[in-house]
Order: C-alpha cells, then structure tokens, then sequence
C-alpha cells in the first residue's frame, strides 16, 4: 500500500478522521504502517478506542479500496492527499486539516492568497449583488475567492470570480461524483473549466448531509486568508464558518445590513463582536497589503518609485485617457474607444493596482507615485 492508497483508505474508514491520524502518525510515522499495526497497538495511541482500532483493522470489510480508487481512475480526479508537495499550503496550518482532497479541476499555488466568501442560502438582492461584486473586485485583482457552491450567497460569489476571468474554489459537502445543490451542476462545470477547483474530501458516493456542512466550512475558512460573510440570519452556517476563521487565526470581515432585516442580524452581529466592517473590497485588501504592488524605497535621485505593473490593452487604453487632472468617465469612454461596461471593468482593476483612483462625480485621476 502506498501513502496515497493509505490516505485514501483512512478518509474511507468510519471514526477515524484528520486528528485521530495525527495522532496515528506521530505513533507509526507514515500512514501505510497504520495499516500493519495490531489492534491492541492501535488501541495504544490516544484518542483511538476499540471501535476506531477495530474499524482500521478490519478495514478490508469495512470499505472497498480498490473500488474506490478504480473510480478515481476512471473519473479522471485528482487526488490531493496531506504528501503531496501541492495540498494548500493554508489547509496545513489548521488543526484538522483534511486527509484527502478529490479535485476536479486545477489547484494552483496562488490559492494560497484566497478569501472566502460565504452567507445565506436565503438571500435578498442587495446580498446576492455585494457577494458579487466583492468576488469580481478580489478576483480581478489575483485573488482566489473560496466558498461553498450553495445557494444565495455562495453561487453569487462564484458567478463574480467567473464574471471577472479569475479563479474560485468551490468546496463541497458531499462526494466529488455529486453536485447539491443540482441546479448547480452547470456552475460547477464551469467552475472547473475555467482554470478553478470544484473539492471535496468526502469520497464518491458520499451524500450531501447536514453534518457534512461544518465540516465543509472549516476547509473554506482554513483555506482562506479571511473569511466575508455577507448576508446571514442568526442560525445561519455562515457564522459557524466565520466562528472556525477565528479560532483558525483567519481574518473575518462583515458586510452590513439593514437593522430591521432578519438576514443581516447574523453579519451585524458580527460585527459587533469584532468582525471588519466592510463596504468595498479595499476594506479587505487593507488587510492584507502584500497583495498589493508595493513601492520600492527609492531610486538613485532618492525619489520613490513604483514597481513595474503589467498592464493589458485594455487598461493601457484607458490609463492613456488618464492625468493628474479630474477625467470623467464619459471621457474616458470616448477616448478609449471601449464599451462603457468595458470601461468600468477596467477601472476598476486599475483602481485594484492602486494606479488611478475615482472622485465625486464619476470622475478619475491618476495616483501620483
């Protein structure tokens, strides 16, 4: 059995679970030598009872491993397990970091600068449109924006990533081979095609539970640098997500809603508690400056100067349209000759790259250096 194997097949196995492997690893030292313990060596490690010792020796009736990884094989799947160089830097700092990760899709290096977004799965508009924008605003600017693939809040955020060209991380609570909810499936499709993720550590045929979910959330959550809930009552899973951010070490911001409405007294009360207010994603990205291009110190005259940015044709055309004088946007339009929604996207990335920045009355210049 090799360490894969053996990952797979513990994620497999009824009662064990991510800290009782911790525990089996420090005992055994790698996670195939759990499979050649005695039950009376098992029974030794703390935290492994009878149950759990009997159900890892007695693992070949409890679970069927070839089958398992046959339709890995078949599916096509990536499986992502605590050995491997690219299991998310994030998820290893927390206490229970999953044993296992199916992955349709692609995992990058820079999903190690993520926010998750999450909220209700019964949303109002003025929800649904601010989960959007932020995840379009993080997004276009590199950001992996992580949620959950459900209903109202979650698939507004995944639409805005999608929207803006960028990358998001569905995390599911049921089984690769499944999508809930169903209407999702193109999303999910989506998703996946378009250079994001769609996970799950749950193995194929796994439904979707209700006990599934927490532990769902606290893959979103560790994940991400912070976690943004924008839109939940006071029941919500929402607030479970941002209670594991905070006991994981992980920002938590908050958006704010009407004071007479039920599905922000969740996101108010946050807020009350600690959580960031926040309005705009620079309320997030403040957070976490090195996102951002920084300034140099100086060059050899002792001037500040600014790193190189790249910019794409787009922006290049509107930056043109752009000095250290106010410039209305209808002028920029005519300018650039781009369509005026073209024109917002733009601006919007280059107010991101903190290049240009917008005055009352829709107007722009550009940020002296």
């Amino acid at each position: 059995m090799t360490p894969r194997e053996a990952y797979i097949a513990l994620n497999m196995i009824d009662g064990v679970g991510p800290v009782r492997v911790r525990a089996l690893l420090d005992q055994f030292g790698q996670p195939e030598n759990i499979f050649t313990a005695s039950r009376s060596e098992l029974q030794q490690v703390n935290g492994v009872g009878a149950d759990t010792a009997g159900n890892i020796a007695d693992w070949r009736t409890g679970i069927d491993l070839d089958a398992e990884l046959a339709r890995i094989e078949k599916t096509g799947v990536r499986v992502v397990t605590r050995a491997d160089d690219d299991y998310p830097k994030n998820l290893r700092e927390i206490y229970d970091p999953p044993l296992v990760l199916y992955v349709r899709g692609t995992l990058t290096e820079r999903d190690a600068v993520a926010v998750g977004i999450v909220g209700s799965r019964r949303t109002t508009l003025y929800g649904q449109e601010m989960s959007r924008k932020l995840a379009y605003q993080l997004a276009r600017v590199g950001v992996t924006v992580v949620s959950g693939l459900a209903r109202g809040i979650d698939t507004a955020a995944h639409t805005g990533a999608l929207q803006a060209k960028g990358r998001t991380v569905a995390v599911i609570g049921c089984g690769i081979d499944m999508v809930y909810p169903p209407e999702n499936k193109k999303l999910a499709d989506e998703i996946a095609a378009q250079g994001g993720a769609v996970v799950s550590e749950f193995p194929f045929g796994v439904p979707p539970d209700r006990q599934n979910f927490p532990m769902r959330n606290r893959i979103i959550s560790g994940w991400s640098l912070g976690v943004v809930v924008v839109e939940a009552n006071l029941k919500s899973g929402a607030l479970i997500t941002a209670k594991q951010a905070m006991e994981q070490g992980r920002e938590v911001f908050a958006v704010p809603g009407r004071a007479d409405s039920v599905l922000s007294r969740g996101t108010n009360r946050l807020i009350k508690d600690g959580a960031k207010l926040t309005e705009d994603v620079e309320d997030i990205l403040t957070e976490f400056e090195y996102l951002l291009p920084k300034r140099e110190k100086s060059d050899d005259t002792g001037v500040p100067v600014q790193p190189a940015l790249q910019f794409t044709e787009h922006e290049t055309k509107v930056l043109a349209q752009i000095s250290s004088e106010e410039t209305l946007v209808d002028e920029i339009i005519r300018g650039s000759g781009l369509t005026s929604a073209c024109v917002s996207a733009t601006l919007l990335a280059l107010e991101m790259k903190r290049v240009v920045r917008q005055l009352p009355g829709r107007q722009y210049v550009r940020n002296s250096v």
